[in-house]
This record gives structure tokens, sequence and C-alpha cells, in this order.
């Protein structure tokens, strides 16, 4: 078997990797530059190329492409300490294996090159991507998940549900989406089904003839043929009158339409990408949601993580945010302090992405000084924080919803407002869940939450199963039996409630 090639101008890197794959037994040889190791393939070639994709000279992006010239099948691993949409996306375009962000674990890199040394040996070749991206920033290990299935998605057309809660960014993945999909150069239309009254919403996507209603007064081209050969964006779709779920599951299964007032079918080439923040299967359930719809839509699901579950993105997506404020005003950017960033890192924000943006336009017009610290953030994250800090590891939607005033196109207005609670929370003694859980649903319930029973219940489910296939490094089966329910349950329970990295046995 021919070595593995590990090229990186880190020597620590290259030193790590070869111990750890020497204990597995696996030849290795390594280079410093993309430039030798160029030169030494054009007397041989390794079993699997593992590559640092930002070195002096050429890059590994330039040396994947050389790779893939001459040894199409030969698996290529990119690594990087630049975690952004453009290396993920570039990676795979190039026709990567794998694409693995620094820091890595050493465990996960050597699983991630045995998969490529069977896939090497087995001589099939990898599906190449390709796309453009735009920047979205994000280093945590759900967020590369999501950088990857965009670049695995680049070629296709099908039809993706974005599940996740508000303000995680949503229409920007459904953008990216678009940029990097063959239909890149036609229209992307974004439509908010919730934002637009029942009566009109009809009209909105699909068009309607002069005369079909009062103040029809000229034939108006719905979304559907305004994005026509390109993407249509629906956000909300959980919030779309039944009735009009019929017409939509209508196009989405033969691709023609009617305006409003017309007799002339009209033919839809466009690409559906849909979003909400609500538990669709709960909605169908419910009767609130055609299930045959549903399961039109729910093709391909990317689940965009909370801010919870990526707190070590908050830091850098808050100096982005600090600088896009700052540059937007005309005036020097604000500095975060050590303290205040850990503090800032340590907060709920269940607003997520976006009430993170607007709280960066908060501390850019309000916060004293150039260098902000803790004491400097509104007064109600620092009395809000107590309350999540009782709270422990169930997420609260109500108390902390919004901690400063947003219009409606969800910007900043940079005026703090006053966040009441209706209860105050108790102490609890530490490792007391079930003083926790009483506090959670007294706080839900005096907000006036509702399905609370079904909102925490569902929690603890995802609690109970993620933590067991932690235990289990992600074996579906083993988790089922170590917490003694079928397979066919935890399996059902795994995609009902969106939770990630589990694998068969």
């Amino acid at each position: 078997m021919k070595p593995i090639w590990i090229v990186d101008d880190d020597e620590s890197i290259r030193w790590v990797l070869e111990k750890a794959l020497a204990r597995e037994n696996l030849a290795t040889k390594s280079f410093s530059n993309a430039r030798d190791a160029l030169e030494a393939l054009k007397t041989g070639a390794p079993q699997v190329l593992v590559s640092d994709i930002r070195m002096p000279g050429e890059s590994g992006l330039e040396l994947l492409q050389a790779v893939k010239a001459k040894h199409p099948g030969l698996p290529v691993i990119i690594i990087t300490a630049f975690s952004d949409l453009d290396s993920a996306v570039a990676a795979f375009q190039g026709g990567a294996f794998e694409y693995l962000a620094k820091p890595f674990d050493i465990d996960h890199a050597v699983g991630l090159i045995r998969r490529a040394l069977e896939e090497s040996l087995r001589e099939t070749s990898v599906e190449q991507v390709s796309a453009e991206t735009p920047e979205i920033l994000g280093q945590a290990p759900a967020m590369q998940d999501v950088f990857r299935a965009i670049g695995r998605l680049s070629q296709s057309n099908v039809t993706v549900l974005i599940t996740g809660e508000s303000g995680s960014g949503k229409e920007l993945v459904a953008r990216a989406l678009h940029k990097h999909s063959p239909r890149a150069s036609q229209p992307f239309i974004a439509l908010n089904t919730a934002a637009i009254p029942k009566d009109l919403l009809e009209s909105e996507l699909f068009g309607h003839e002069r005369g079909a209603f009062t103040g029809a007064q000229a034939t108006r081209r719905g979304r559907f043929e305004q994005a026509e050969n390109g993407t249509l964006f629906l956000d909300e779709i959980g919030d779309m009158p039944f009735d009009l779920q019929t017409r939509l599951l209508r196009v989405l299964s033969d691709g023609h339409f009617y305006r409003v007032g017309g007799h002339q079918p009209l033919k839809a080439n466009v690409r559906v990408i849909a979003a909400t923040h609500q538990n669709l299967e709960h909605r169908v359930r419910e009767g609130l949601f055609r299930e045959d719809l549903y399961h039109r839509l729910n093709v391909i699901r990317l689940r965009l993580p909370s801010l919870r579950e990526r707190r070590e993105d908050i830091p850098i997506l808050t100096r982005h945010f600090l600088q896009q404020s700052a540059k937007q005003l005309g005036v020097e950017v604000k500095r975060m302090s050590d303290s205040a960033m850990q503090f800032l890192s340590s907060l709920e924000l269940p607003g997520n992405v976006r009430q993170l943006e607007n709280l960066c336009n908060w501390i850019t017009v309000m916060a004293p000084g150039q260098t902000v610290e803790a004491k400097d953030l509104p007064h109600e994250l620092t009395e809000g924080q107590a309350f999540a800090s009782a709270s422990g590891n169930f997420q609260s939607s109500a108390p902390l919803a919004q901690t400063y005033a947003t219009d409606d196109a969800g910007n900043a207005n940079g005026v703090p407002q006053a966040t009441p609670y209706a209860v105050s929370a108790p102490a609890a003694e530490p490792g007391n869940w079930i003083t926790l859980l009483e506090t959670e649903a007294a706080a839900l319930l005096a907000a006036g939450q509702p399905e609370v029973m079904d909102a925490l219940g569902r929690q603890f489910e995802s609690t109970l199963i993620k933590t067991a296939l932690k235990h289990t490094h992600g074996r579906k089966n083993d988790a089922a039996v170590r917490l003694g329910i079928g397979r066919n349950t935890i399996t059902r329970k795994i995609h009902e409630l969106g939770i990630d990295g589990a694998k068969d046995d």
C-alpha cells in the first residue's frame, strides 16, 4: 500500500499526524510545501493526500487541482485554520474527499483518513461539487456541517427545507444555496409567508389577471413568475394558510399553476427553498399543515444550529458585526474586553445571530469608550443572565426574547427595552434538575408560552438522546440499548427532533 502524504507548512501538524498514523501502522510521507509535493507527484502518488489549504507558494487548492487532474480517484482531505464558507466550498469544488477545520480532534482526523483510505482502496472517485459562496462566518462544528451541506448541494436543484430558531440565519443560508447552484445567474426571490395577509398571499405567490378582484386594475406577475429559472425562498412556511398549501403542493408536484382569475396554466421552472422555526411534524399531527406538502418540502432538511450550540462563534461574529456597524455609521470600531467577550459568550441570546447583531449595533451607538466592558452592556442582559443560570440546561423562549428594540425589518434602533419577568427564579441546588425543571416550567407558564409540556418534553427527549449518542460515539443502536428503547423508536425520535451526528452501528 502506498503511503499517506501529509502536506502542511506547520511542523507540529505534520508531527502529530505522523505519530498518530504510525500508531495505526500506516506509512506516511511529509512535505512542508505544495511545490515539493507536486514534484513528487511526477514520479508517484499517495494512497491518500492530506493537505493544508493555505501555505507559502502554491496553495492546497492548487495542489488539489493538480492531483485531481492526474488521479481523479485519489481522496484528498483539506485541512485549514480558516474556518469559513469560502474554504469549505472551494475544497468541495475541487473534489476534496472531506474538509477538516483546525483545531481538530486527532482521533477524528485519523478516523477520517481511514475512511479515505478505504475509499481509495475501492478505487472509487470522489464526487465533485462546485459553488460560489458569499461569506458566512462560523468555526463551530455545527456550522462546519452546514458549510459541507451547502457544498454538497451546490450542483443540485433539489428542494431544501431549512429549520432553525428565529434569527439563526435561514435566509442567509438560502441565498448561499442559490448562489452556489446552477441557477446562480437567475433571480432569487424571497417571500415571508407570515408577513402577508391571507387574502393577498395567493395573489402575491401566483399573480392575478386584470379584473380578478376589486382593485386588480392590471395583470400582475406573482413570485413564481418572478423567480422563473431561479430560486423562490418561502420563509415561515409553517404559517402558510391551509388552503394555499394545496395550491403550493400542486405547483411542486406537477410544475404548473394558475394566476388568480386566470384559466391558462403557467409552467413554473423554480427551485423552492422553504424555511421555518416551527415544528412541522407537530403541526401536521395537529392538522395545521398538510402532510403531503410536508413530505414534498422535506426532501433535504438543513438544520441551522442556535447560537447556544455554537458559542465559540460568538467572538468572531461579534467582531464582524462591530466592524460592520462602525462602517455603516462612519465611526471607529469598538473593542470588547476579554471579560466582556467572555460574559457575552456565556449568554443564552435566544434571538440568536440577529439578536447578537442588534446588540453590536447598540454597543456601537450607546457604549462609552472604545473598549467595552461587561458593565457597559445593556442592563437587561446582566439581569437576564441570573435567570438563565438558574434555568440550567433548559432553554426558555419567553423571558429573554428581546433585550433591545428592533423595527419590523429586524434592525436595531438603539433603544434599550425593559425585560419584565413574571416570576423570580428560586435558587436551585447544584444537580437538582427537578428544581430547574420546575423553575423553567413556571417561567414559561407565567409568560403565556403555549404547549409547554410539548416544548419541555422535546427538550428532555433531545437531551437524553444526545447524551446517549455522545457516550456511544454516535452509534444509535447502542444508544437505544443504553436508554432502554427500541431501534425504530430512537430512529424516529432522531428524525423528529432534528438530531445530528447519529450513525448506524
